[in-house]
């Protein structure tokens, strides 16, 4: 995805962040698995915290005069309070730190009360050239006609 691309690009690690992160959210929001997460994923080992409190008290102690890139990835959350209650812990890093969320919905994004960056869908001509990068060979540069007819299906989806 483009946050991967993002996240892994060099000019990133030349940013200068003490800690970067990756958490895919996925399922449903729920802030004490999420802060868990994130505090695993900070860490980069388990956490068996049973609490919030405790959580947040770790993540906040990890984080504080840090600047961290954190990327919550497949966000479906629209309640306002619960986003705010996962922020708690991050806003002890240092300025440039940075949170970037990926969504498929503009409620969500609105939730999170930042910059938005909206993708456009891909023309036709160019999502085949994609999928066709991926689905053949380098070398087949005619690729089976049914496999083409599969392949416009797909793509047309």
């Amino acid at each position: 995805t483009l946050a991967q691309h993002v996240f892994n690009d060099p000019r990133v690690d030349e940013a200068k962040f003490d800690v970067k992160a990756w958490v895919c959210v996925s399922d449903e929001f729920d802030v004490f698995k999420i802060s868990r997460a994130i505090l695993e994923a900070v860490t980069k080992s388990t956490d068996d915290s049973r609490d919030l409190e405790m959580v947040h008290r770790r993540l906040g102690e990890k984080l504080t005069g840090k600047k961290f890139l954190l990327v919550l990835d497949d966000v479906w959350n629209e309640n306002q309070t619960k986003w705010e209650e996962v922020q708690k812990p991050l806003i002890l890093g240092v300025q440039g730190s940075r949170i970037l969320v990926t969504t498929r919905s503009k409620e969500v994004a609105s939730t999170m009360r930042s910059k938005e960056h909206s993708l456009k869908q891909l023309q036709e001509n160019d999502c085949w050239k994609l999928f066709a990068k991926h689905a053949f060979r380098d070398d087949d540069t005619q690729p089976n006609p049914e496999c083409t007819k599969i392949g416009m299906k797909i793509v047309k989806k």
